[in-house]
């Protein structure tokens, strides 16, 4: 078996360098698949020579920047870390992450290993290895021609949660979705949240799941709302409530930059997006739960660089550009509270393809809240990709003028040479790798 996992290793690392090097494209995915022919069993035998414990990522939103963070968190306390950083969360990704993390020999030198996993796949990513800790970020709707409801999701989780019995749950408790997940898996479960009301979210127009109590149907009472379903909940029928909060953030600060307090540490980073406290807390609590002391975590913060599309920064000639992924409603309208944080003049593209990975049912777009985009700091809006049509109705229904480009590097061409000097360019998944080459060289040609 040996000799077959070094083959798998040598056979997945040329496929990589090769995918990117010849065909300039993203080759995780075939590594991993590659990796899995030549030795089934590889994944098995790779993860069980992590030495210390392996993390996994699960939710909705935030999967990557979380699952990122908290690998740097753990390489900031000296540790050993294998990690599927592009966000490549599927079987095959995951296979990819440790077959080309792993020596030559077939050996893997790891204390831990941080992997996100896509949450339908967990079924087929847990039979391979039983992780130590589950970090749940949230629960919302998403991708509903290829996940369905999110009780599908749910019931997915929790067969995957039930197949590890001792796998700490490291979960979102102002979700009451996620919550309620932890709390009825029979896993042991730990929280974290945000116990003080942060922003004034009385006049948000966001599309709200969970509004009803999954253990007994009771519409749920909300003392206040963070963003979407996210709050202070208790069921108005039932004892089923938000849960004790093990790690609270408090004094959270949200502007050009983020700030809060949490086991009377103050958490300072460089970031906009209050959704990005919930990516931040959530590496914290999970490397606390595993023992760690986190004595770096504010220089990890300092030098780390979210990349692959999330808040990823580039300079091309004049124009700053900051490109981020935005593939359902609530992530979306995060999106749009980010950008709008920016009081500056911006202009603004958006990206939507509906390619298998992205979910062909682009519905979702009507309930995103893009009237926001109608405030006189906002130059222009151009939709492209290729549902650029759709985006360009959507956005004609709130009253948004808007100009139409399919070709995602002439739209982004034309906002350069034309543009304020400020953009924002907001993309749905496969959008995601082609638009951010695009950006990467033209950001060396100038």
């Amino acid at each position: 078996m040996g000799l077959r996992r070094m083959l798998a290793v040598w056979a997945a690392k040329i496929t990589e360098k090769a995918s990117v090097h010849i065909f300039h494209r993203q080759g995780v995915t075939w590594a991993g698949k590659i990796a899995l022919r030549i030795c089934p069993s590889v994944l098995k035998e790779l993860s069980g020579q992590v030495r210390k414990g392996i993390f996994i990522v699960c939710g909705t939103n935030g999967k990557t920047t979380t699952n990122n963070m908290l690998c740097a968190a753990l390489e900031a306390e000296g540790n050993k870390v294998i990690c599927n950083h592009t966000g490549s969360n599927m079987l095959n990704g995951v296979v990819a992450a440790f077959v080309l993390g792993a020596g030559n020999g077939g050996r893997l030198d790891a204390d831990y290993a941080c992997v996100e996993v896509d949450e339908a796949s967990t079924r087929r990513v847990f039979p391979h290895f039983k992780p130590d800790y589950m970090v749940l970020t949230n629960l919302f709707r998403d991708q509903l021609d290829r996940y369905g409801e999110i009780d599908i999701t749910m019931n997915i989780l929790k067969e995957a949660m039930g197949s590890a019995p001792e796998m700490k749950v490291v979960v979102n408790g102002d979700d009451a979705l996620s919550a309620y997940l932890a709390m009825e898996s029979g896993n042991p479960y730990i929280t974290y949240g945000i116990s003080e009301q942060v922003m004034e979210d009385s006049g948000s127009q966001e599309i709200r799941e969970g509004r009803f109590c999954k253990k007994c149907g009771a519409p749920l009472a909300y003392r206040f709302y963070h963003y979407s379903q996210l709050g202070d909940y208790a069921c108005t029928g039932c004892d089923f409530m938000r849960p004790g909060i093990r790690f609270d953030a408090s004094e959270v600060e949200v502007g050009d930059r983020l700030a809060f307090t949490v086991e009377d540490r103050k958490i300072t980073a460089d970031y906009k997006g209050f959704y990005n406290v919930y990516n931040i807390l959530a590496a914290y609590a999970a490397g606390r739960t595993a023992g760690l002391e986190l004595e770096h975590f504010n220089d990890m913060l300092e030098k780390f660089n979210p990349e692959n599309g999330r808040m990823e920064k580039f300079q091309i000639g004049r124009t700053g550009v900051i490109l981020n992924l935005a593939k359902n409603p609530a992530g979306f309208n995060q999106n749009i509270s980010a950008v709008m944080q920016d009081a500056s003049r911006k202009d603004i593209i958006i990206v939507i393809n509906d390619n298998a990975q992205d979910g062909t049912d682009v519905s979702w777009l009507w309930d995103v809240d893009f009237d926001r985009f109608k405030e006189d700091d906002v130059n222009s809006v151009t939709v492209s990709g290729i549902r650029c049509h759709d985006m360009g109705l959507r956005l004609k229904y709130t009253d948004i003028q808007n100009a139409i480009k399919a070709d995602v590097e002439k739209a982004i061409r034309e906002r350069l040479d034309n543009g304020c000097g400020n953009l924002y360019v907001l993309v749905n998944y496969t959008a995601l790798f082609s638009t951010r080459n695009v950006l990467k060289r033209l950001e060396e040609e100038k």
